[in-house]
């Protein structure tokens, strides 16, 4: 079974082109709402956090996910460590994901397939891509974020120009029925791969 990663930067667009392979029947593992359960539901994961962040981090056994993310936007190592946390577990979660499925791919949807290193594990990764103004415009209406937050949030990430080279495929999506069509376009292109 291959594995299909898929990536783009902040309000790209990626959950909605990994609901259009999902549409097709394809599994999709998202990795951010993975970190996410796994963030509520594992113990040693709680530990750890709670070690790394202090008491804060967690009111119960409910994250307090605006406190972790103030502390660790804002200091770099402490965002490199709580990676460092949450990627092996999100990793180890996906392989018995993945052992369920029956498709010729699944989809990996990960935010930062290529700055972590998660693209290396994938036979195929796609590049979701959309012009700046439009990713604010999709951030303001989604999140309500500030312009601030916004900027200080896409300057976290890569560039697309960086993201471009380890990308095996872009997908433009400015447009929603190119982007359904680029989806077909692909879809068949990994499907034929998986046959040979």
């Amino acid at each position: 079974m291959m594995v299909v990663g898929l990536t783009g930067g902040i309000g790209s667009g990626k959950t909605t082109v990994a609901g259009f392979f999902k549409e097709k029947g394809i599994p999709v593992y998202i990795a951010d709402d993975a970190g996410k359960r796994l963030l509520e539901t594992s113990a040693e994961i709680r530990e750890k956090v709670t070690a790394l962040i202090g008491k804060e981090a967690y009111s119960g056994q409910t994250p307090n996910r605006k406190h972790i993310a103030s502390v660790v936007f804002n200091e770099s190592d402490k965002l490199e460590a709580l990676n460092a946390i949450i990627h092996p577990a999100v990793a180890k979660d996906f392989e018995s994901w993945k052992n369920e499925q029956n498709s010729v791919y699944v989809i990996y949807e990960a935010a930062i397939l290529f700055e972590a290193g998660g693209y290396k594990k994938c036979d195929i990764n796609i590049l979701v891509t959309a012009d700046k103004a439009e990713k604010i415009k999709r951030l303001q209406q989604r999140d309500n974020s500030s312009l601030e937050e916004i900027k200080a949030r896409m300057a976290k990430q890569w560039s697309d120009d960086q993201k471009k080279k380890l990308a095996d495929f872009e997908i433009e999506n400015h447009d929603l029925s190119l982007t359904k069509s680029r989806v077909d376009e692909l879809h068949q292109i990994i499907l034929k791969r998986g046959k040979n």
